[in-house]
């Protein structure tokens, strides 16, 4: 069964769907998809949110770990708040991470 003709022909088929869904980027990770998002990572900018403090290096680390997640975390009900502040954009600036603008 192995070697039938209908069995190669299904292989051939597989791997030419494959590799078509691979070249158009259907079944590509996402950058979000690779990192674990967890908005408590967000906990250690919250200071610099509120306040004119500029961010300390561990926030800028963990925010820059975040970066893929950002929309997604602003809909937490935790952090989410603290996100859509204008000092969230203030210190994603300064830590150099894009902050999106989410729908």
């Amino acid at each position: 069964m192995k070697n039938s003709p209908s069995f190669v022909g299904l292989q051939w088929f597989t791997v030419a769907v494959m590799a078509l869904l691979l070249s158009t980027g259907y079944l590509k990770h996402t950058e979000a998809q690779r990192v674990r998002c967890d908005p408590v990572e967000i906990s250690w900018c919250l200071q610099a949110m509120v306040s004119n403090m500029p961010p300390s290096s561990t926030c800028c680390q963990r925010l820059k770990g975040q970066e893929p997640c950002l929309c997604r975390e602003t809909s937490d009900p935790t952090f989410g708040g603290y996100l859509r502040l204008p000092g969230a954009r203030r210190v994603a600036a300064a830590c150099g991470v894009n902050f999106p603008n989410c729908r």
